[in-house]
């Protein structure tokens, strides 16, 4: 394994999550309109198909910390890459509902696996203190995917399949240096370590809320995720080749859902969590209001893209706050939500659209973000407010933090609550 500074492995981790979570997972909807028009699929179809990654993603994600446990950081990256390699191929040759449905799959399986493994090497190679910013980071990458799965379709709108081969090219790449930069850890707990602190009924409380708050935001954004370039093309009449542009929006914007995640983090979560939904909601009403007019479009692919990396950032560094010591644990579960409400909306607004229509779709799931927003008062605030690199650990979670990790069968200096220059 080659060693990583904190920021390398932030920058290494986003670029392995812009494959998994951007190529493997969102670029699906950017390529809906080809799919659909050449293997003939309706929208209630499309919105079943659209949703079968994400529950295949909440079960890889089940398993996926007893997966990094057992056979290690490195293993489980490498796996999570394989996966996303299977399932980007199989969706290039797709023939049908049945073989586009299990690539898809298999792509939700990689997205599933590789969060915990890069988890599992950020407890080894990063400083305790810094968790939440690296977390932060790495989740942005998505927007890098997005990104740049954008060329293919503005320069080869048609070409969907040598799209999604090319694609599954980066995946290959991906594994070898998964296997290359990820150390292989194995956590080593001595007979005498004390174990974590007993998660109080406080906790658990604001952790349901969050959970709620992640499933809310999950469905709604799966209206744009799954139909936004369809709808332009169906309903606005824009060629498909067009359609790129918002995907490139989205992940221009995306990239400072970072740093908003960070700044509300150490602010007020509640009233950023409010603004951000809203502007989520608003970017689908205006969608669905001028689909036909470009520039409008591009700008609520902007507003999405930005909202969206956002909020999923603020849910992943409140789920560490609330739950210091368990990364297995604090970022997955609101991950977790946000996915089964995207599964949950995604077919939900495929029968809406068959129903009434786009605009009509997409306005309801706007009410629903603006209702939810309503709601952000009750959005959890942490245990302690005060940043935990500012306060050092104590009794059982001092005991907890001094455990032993095995990096490449070498042991490494114990992680605490100090900062450290890199």
């Amino acid at each position: 394994m080659k060693s990583m500074s904190s920021t390398g492995f932030a920058l290494f981790g986003a670029a392995l999550i812009a494959i998994s979570f951007g190529l493997a997972r969102f670029a699906f909807g950017l390529f809906v309109p080809p799919i659909r028009a050449e293997l003939e699929l309706t929208p209630e179809v499309i919105g079943i198909i659209g949703a079968l990654p994400l529950i295949s993603f909440v079960l890889a994600s089940l398993v996926a910390p007893f997966t990094a446990d057992r056979l290690g950081a490195r293993t489980t990256a490498v796996l999570s890459s394989g996966f996303g390699v299977a399932g980007l191929a199989v969706i290039s040759q797709a023939i049908g509902p049945l073989s586009l449905g299990i690539g898809v799959v298999a792509c939700g399986i990689c997205t599933g696996l590789m969060m915990p493994a890069l988890t599992a090497a950020m407890q080894a190679v990063v400083n305790r203190s810094l968790h939440g910013r690296v977390s932060s980071v790495m989740n942005a990458g998505t927007s890098i995917g997005v990104a740049v799965a954008v060329p293919t379709v503005l320069f080869l709108s048609d070409a969907w399949r040598f799209a999604y081969l090319s694609f599954t090219v980066l995946a290959a790449i991906g594994v070898i240096a998964a296997w290359y930069f990820i150390p292989s850890v194995s956590r080593v707990t001595p007979a005498n370590a004390a174990p974590p602190p007993p998660i109080t009924a406080l906790q658990w409380s604001r952790l349901f809320r969050l959970t709620l708050f992640a499933f809310a935001m999950g469905f709604v954004s799966a209206a744009y995720w799954v139909f936004a370039p369809d709808l332009t093309v169906t309903l606005g009449n824009l060629p498909s080749g067009e359609t790129g542009w918002l995907w490139l929006a989205v992940g221009i914007a995306g990239l400072g859902g970072a740093v908003v995640a960070d700044l509300a983090d150490r602010n007020n979560p509640p009233i950023t969590h409010a603004l951000m939904l809203v502007m989520l909601a608003a970017s689908l009403a205006l969608l669905a209001a001028s689909p036909g007019q470009l520039l409008l479009a591009v700008f609520s692919a902007l507003v999405f893209g930005l909202a969206y990396m956002s909020l999923t950032g603020l849910y992943l560094m409140t789920g560490i706050r609330l739950l210091p010591g368990r990364l297995s644990m604090g970022p997955v579960l609101p991950f977790l939500a946000v996915a089964l409400g995207q599964a949950a909306g995604s077919p939900v607004i495929g029968m809406l659209v068959d129903k009434f229509g786009y605009a009509d779709g997409f306005a309801i799931f706007a009410s629903i973000g603006i209702l939810v927003a309503m709601l952000s008062p009750l959005y959890p605030r942490y245990i302690d407010h005060e940043s935990e690199e500012e306060v050092e650990p104590t009794g059982l979670q001092a005991a907890y933090n001094l455990q032993l990790l095995k990096v490449d069968g070498e042991p490494i200096e114990p992680i605490t609550g100090e900062t450290k220059s890199q």
